[in-house]
């Protein structure tokens, strides 16, 4: 019988991995939690309606890429392809702005897109996310910024690039977008075949093509900067001096316009040379029109999220250091009674706050205490037939070689000295 094998775009992340993943969690959630962000929870799944009019039916993602599909009650759902539309329902639905306030919340977890598999984009990928409704202010965007800042330098990652763009308002949008499509128009035939396509669904996101031709293309093509209104353009300086004040270098970028139609103003990509084609590793920007668009009252926001996998590829690249800290004690024992103790004594370990480890094979002792050498323990506790009967354990240090015998009752008497051997 042939093997069932993991889903073209799906990965197995494996014991040897995971270490890298907590080590983006846990430093993350250091940085949200001082930050005063919560973190919030949404299904995997959601109502089609809900991405179709948040993230605008004419994006790649809407018409290209979801996995939807009908329940047995007939309801059109859709693995969520990204977080926020979430967040934003979650918001509307449990009236979360009637707090008052800002809302600062973060996600972490699986998102779904149908994508051609390559390194760092799979099918099924993973995002963290922050989303900072209920406010205008520049600031709001720069303290998003600088909080997605922190978790990358607290992780380790360096040598980041940090593109920067105002996408203005709506009324700043559809005059550029009219002044494009006027000057690309006459180029339509030389623009590659997903550009062609854009010029009447979505022309902002022909900005980013990476076709090359398209891109010289581009070189002579109106820039949205220049149909900032004043109101948007001070807007811009302000949010630029900020970044500038906590000594955030960027760079303005006037083709990044990303590629969902629910943001305004600020946009921004952090990047890194090292992951080749697929360089981003955090992006977003300011949403001020989506809850609005989702049924509920007018709330500014700002927002972004990371793709976990990149992250991982960097840290691994990078060599950055995630070992797991190794086992305090592993437990060796052979017999009915002694392996019924060793059980015990393994739990009062881990209870204590000691990382132990039970042997659980029943194999002779010789075998057991090979797994004990590579299970890279600081010591042993040995309990054979002879330590049953007396109510002992024989404790051995591996790296020294001395060894001890203890009675099993008194154990707790001996965790201050350990601990104090085992820090150092």
């Amino acid at each position: 019988m042939a093997t069932i094998q993991v889903s073209r775009g799906t990965r197995d992340i494996l014991p040897s991995e995971v270490s890298y993943w907590q080590l983006i969690e846990r430093s993350a959630r250091e940085i949200l939690d001082r930050a005063g962000v919560s973190e919030i929870r949404t299904p995997i799944f959601e109502q089609t309606e809900l991405f179709a009019r948040g993230m605008g039916e004419a994006t790649d993602v809407v018409s290209k890429e979801m996995y939807s599909f009908t329940d047995r009650g007939d309801r059109g759902l859709t693995l969520r392809p990204e977080g926020t539309a979430g967040v934003v329902r979650s918001l509307i639905e449990n009236n979360l702005m009637a707090q008052g306030g800002v809302q600062r919340l973060w996600y972490v977890g699986p998102m779904f897109r149908y994508e051609r598999p390559q390194a760092g984009r799979q099918r099924q990928f993973h995002q963290l996310g922050l989303e900072m409704l209920g406010s205008a202010d520049p600031r709001a965007d720069v303290e998003a910024i600088a909080i997605a800042t922190d978790i990358l330098k607290a992780i380790g990652l360096k040598d980041l690039t940090f593109d920067l763009n105002s996408i203005g308002d709506t009324t700043d949008r559809a005059q550029f977008r009219e002044a494009l499509v006027a000057y690309l128009t006459p180029y339509k035939s030389d623009l590659d075949p997903d550009s062609q396509d854009r010029l009447t669904r979505n022309p902002l996101r022909i900005l980013d093509s990476k076709d090359k031709n398209t891109q010289k293309i581009l070189d002579s093509a109106p820039s949205i900067l220049d149909h900032l209104s004043d109101a948007s353009k001070a807007r811009f300086d302000r949010v630029q001096q900020l970044l500038a004040d906590l000594s955030i270098a960027c760079q303005v970028n006037p083709r990044l316009v990303r590629g969902l139609d629910y943001y305004s103003h600020t946009v921004f990509e952090i990047q890194s040379a090292d992951l080749g084609a697929q360089a981003t590793v955090c992006a977003g920007g300011r949403y001020d029109g989506l809850v609005t668009e989702l049924g509920g009252p007018e709330t500014p926001a700002i927002g972004w999220a990371m793709g976990l996998e990149r992250l991982v590829i960097l840290l691994q690249k990078l060599g950055n250091d995630t070992s797991v800290t190794p086992v305090d004690f592993y437990v060796i024992s052979k017999g009915v009674v002694a392996e019924s103790q060793a059980l015990k004594l393994v739990q009062q370990l881990r209870q204590a706050g000691f990382k132990a480890e039970l042997d659980l094979s029943g194999s002779a002792f010789g075998k057991q205490f090979k797994r004990a050498d590579r299970s890279a323990a600081a010591a042993c506790l040995i309990l054979g037939d002879a330590e049953a009967e007396k109510g002992t354990a024989q404790l051995k240090w591996l790296a020294s070689g001395d060894q001890s015998e203890l009675v099993q009752s008194e154990l707790a008497s001996h965790f201050e000295a350990w601990r104090a051997v085992l820090q150092g």
